[in-house]
C-alpha cells in the first residue's frame, strides 16, 4: 500500500528557510511523479512544485520561483522541498502527493496524498 509521510514544517520568521521531506513507501519513486501542494485557510489547494518520474522535469508556481527547490533521492524514496526566503503568504498546510499525472502539477491528477505539514511564516 502506497503511503506518504511529510515532515519539516514549523514556524519561521519572514526571510527564513525550511526543508520539507516526504518519505514514500509501497513503491519506488522512479515510477512516480511527485509533487508538493499547499492549502491556505479559505483557499483552494494549489500545486507548488512537482517533479516528473522520467526525466526529472520540474514545475514551480510563479510565486515560489527562485525561492523553492524540489529534489528527490530515489535511494531513500524521499522527496524534498527546500524553501528559502519564506514570506507570510507562504503560510499553509503543505502536502506531498504521488501519481502518474497527465498534467505534472495539477491537483486533480494526484490520488495519493500525505497527511500534510503546517508551515507558518510570521514575525
Amino acid at each position: 500500500q502506497l503511503q506518504l509521510v511529510e515532515s519539516g514544517g514549523g514556524l519561521v520568521q519572514p526571510g527564513g528557510s525550511l526543508r520539507l521531506s516526504c518519505v514514500v513507501s509501497g513503491s519506488t519513486l522512479d515510477n512516480l511523479a511527485t509533487g508538493w501542494f499547499r492549502q491556505a485557510p479559505g483557499k483552494e489547494r494549489e500545486g507548488v512544485s512537482c517533479i516528473s518520474r522520467s526525466n526529472g522535469r520540474t514545475y514551480y508556481v510563479d510565486s515560489v520561483k527562485g525561492r523553492f527547490t524540489i529534489s528527490r533521492d530515489n535511494a531513500k524514496n524521499t522527496v524534498y522541498l527546500q524553501m528559502n526566503n519564506l514570506k507570510p503568504e507562504d503560510t499553509a498546510v503543505y502536502y506531498c502527493a504521488v501519481d502518474r499525472p497527465h498534467r505534472l502539477c495539477s491537483v486533480f491528477d494526484y490520488e495519493t496524498w500525505g497527511q500534510g505539514t503546517q508551515v507558518t511564516v510570521s514575525s
